[in-house]
């Protein structure tokens, strides 16, 4: 059986712009976006997906 491809990445918050979280996604998968908290702004915010390199 093939093992299902995964990529690394960064969720980077849409209103500071700082990264907070990492984790790993399908490659067939549209980009992630959803609401996380941001422990800068101290509060639930939208994040989006970010490549890591």
């Amino acid at each position: 059986m093939a093992k299902e491809k995964r990529e690394h990445i960064m969720l980077v918050c849409n209103e500071c712009g700082e990264i907070n979280y990492y984790t790993s996604r399908s490659k067939t998968t549209n980009k992630l976006e959803m609401s996380k908290f941001c422990p800068h702004d101290r509060k639930h915010t939208p994040h989006k997906e970010k490549k890591r390199k």
